[in-house]
C-alpha cells in the first residue's frame, strides 16, 4: 500500500491555490526539486513567465467553486496540495460567503479527484479546538479538512496558526498595527495563546509530507517552538524591528465589529478579511501533538527569526 504512494519521477503533482501566498513559494521549493506540477488558475494572466516557461509545470484554466476545468486539472495527478481558502470580501457583511464558496470548492474538488483516481491530498487547514466556540473561519476549515476526508484518496492533513511570512494577511496586520500604533486599545483576545509559524518551516512540512508516504491519512498540527500571547508577539516584533515597545490597553467589551474596522482604517487589510481573522484570535491555536517530527523532523525558526526574515523580504 504505501509503495503505491510512493512519489516517482514522472509523477506530476497537482497544486490548488498556486497564485497564493502558500501556493506561490510552493511551486517554487518543488520545482526547484525537479518534481513535474499542474496549476489550476481562475486567470493564466496571473502566472508569472518563468513558470509559463517552465516545461515541467502545466497550466489549467478553471474555477474549483464553479467546478470548471476540474477534470483536466485532476487527469494523471499523483498528489494534490489543496491550498485554497476564501477570506470574505471588502465588507465584514459578506463574510459569510466564504463558508460557502469554500464547501463548495471541496466538493467539487473531491469528486472530480475520486473519478480521476488521485492517490493523495495534502491539505493545509488551520490549528483550534473544536468545539461549538470556535471561529467561523476556523470552523470553515476544519469543514474542508471532513469533506476531504469523505473521499476515497489518502489525505494529509496539516493544521497550522498564524504564518509569518511577507505577504501573510495575518503577519501584514500585525506589522501595521504595531508600526503604526504606539498605543494599542486592544479586545480580550491580545492574550489568546498561538502558535506562529515560519512560512518556510511550513513548505518544509508540507514538501515532506509528500516525500513521505507514510503521512498518508494522518493528521498533524505544525506551528513554531513557542507558545506567544498576541501581546507578546506585538512586544517581539517591536524587538526586531526596533522601535519602542507598544503601550497596550485590554479593553474586554471591545466588539469584534469596530476591531475590524479598527484594522481598515489603520491598516491595507479590509474589514471584510479582518473579521473572519480577529473572530478567529479568540481561540486558542496550539499544537497539541508534535507527531508530524517523526516523519519531518525540521529545525523550526523562532518568532523573531520568521519576523526578521518577513521583514527582509517585503
Amino acid at each position: 500500500m504505501i509503495d503505491d504512494l510512493v512519489l516517482k519521477p514522472n509523477d506530476r503533482v497537482l497544486i490548488l491555490g498556486g497564485t497564493g501566498f502558500i501556493g506561490s513559494r510552493l511551486i517554487s521549493e518543488l520545482s526547484g526539486r525537479n518534481i513535474k506540477l499542474r496549476l489550476l488558475v481562475r486567470n493564466p494572466s496571473n502566472v508569472s513567465t518563468s513558470i509559463l516557461e517552465n516545461k515541467d509545470i502545466e497550466i489549467v484554466k478553471g474555477d474549483l467553486v464553479k467546478g470548471e476545468g476540474l477534470k483536466e486539472a485532476v487527469r494523471g495527478i499523483h498528489t494534490a496540495y489543496y491550498l485554497v481558502h476564501s477570506m470574505g470580501g471588502k465588507s465584514m457583511f459578506k463574510n459569510t460567503e466564504f463558508v460557502r464558496m469554500d464547501k463548495e470548492a471541496a466538493k467539487n474538488f473531491i469528486k472530480s479527484a475520486d473519478e480521476s483516481a488521485v492517490k493523495r491530498v495534502i491539505y493545509l487547514g488551520g490549528l483550534g479546538e473544536t468545539g461549538k466556540n470556535l471561529s467561523k473561519h476556523l470552523k470553515s476549515r476544519e469543514e474542508v479538512a471532513e469533506i476531504l476526508s469523505s473521499g476515497e484518496l489518502h489525505v494529509t492533513v496539516l493544521r497550522a496558526a498564524v504564518i509569518i511570512g511577507a505577504g501573510s494577511t495575518s503577519f501584514l496586520m500585525l506589522k501595521y498595527l504595531v508600526e503604526r500604533l504606539p498605543i494599542m486599545i486592544c479586545p480580550r483576545w491580545i492574550d489568546t495563546k498561538i502558535q506562529p509559524i515560519a512560512v518556510k518551516d511550513v513548505l518544509m512540512y508540507l514538501t515532506g509530507c509528500l516525500l513521505k508516504p507514510e503521512t498518508a491519512g494522518k493528521r498533524f498540527d505544525i506551528g513554531g517552538p513557542v507558545v506567544l500571547t498576541y501581546r507578546e508577539m506585538v512586544q517581539q516584533y517591536t524587538e526586531v524591528v526596533g522601535i519602542p515597545r507598544r503601550i497596550i490597553f485590554r479593553v474586554p467589551g471591545l466588539s469584534l465589529h469596530l476591531a475590524s474596522y479598527w484594522v481598515d482604517l489603520v491598516t491595507p487589510v479590509s474589514s471584510g478579511i479582518a473579521h473572519p481573522l480577529i473572530e478567529g484570535l479568540k481561540n486558542e491555536v496550539v499544537c497539541l501533538d508534535y507527531r508530524i517530527d517523526r516523519y519531518v523532523p525540521i529545525k523550526r525558526k523562532s518568532f523573531k527569526e520568521a519576523v526578521k526574515i518577513a521583514v527582509s523580504g517585503e
